[in-house]
């Protein structure tokens, strides 16, 4: 992360998460919400109450992971 900023010191407290479905959604999605300029938080819908994962932009594009998938800019 630039400036050496920890991913997990960021309070993501009031992100907005939105799922990425290529269906119905009936198993669960994904969810990712910008947390910071090159931030990132993945969740589980399946699983509300585990803590996100935290990616830098970077991360993701080398996870495949395309935040335009769910309707976000990079």
């Amino acid at each position: 992360m630039q400036n050496g900023t920890n991913l997990y010191a960021l309070d993501i407290s009031g992100a907005s998460f939105t799922k990425a479905c290529g269906g119905p959604c009936t198993e669960g999605c994904v969810t990712l919400a910008r947390i910071g300029e090159d931030a990132w938080a993945l969740g589980d819908s399946k699983r509300p109450d585990a803590q996100p994962l935290r990616f830098t932009t970077e991360e993701l594009d080398a996870a495949g992971i395309n935040p335009a998938r769910f309707g976000l800019g990079a």
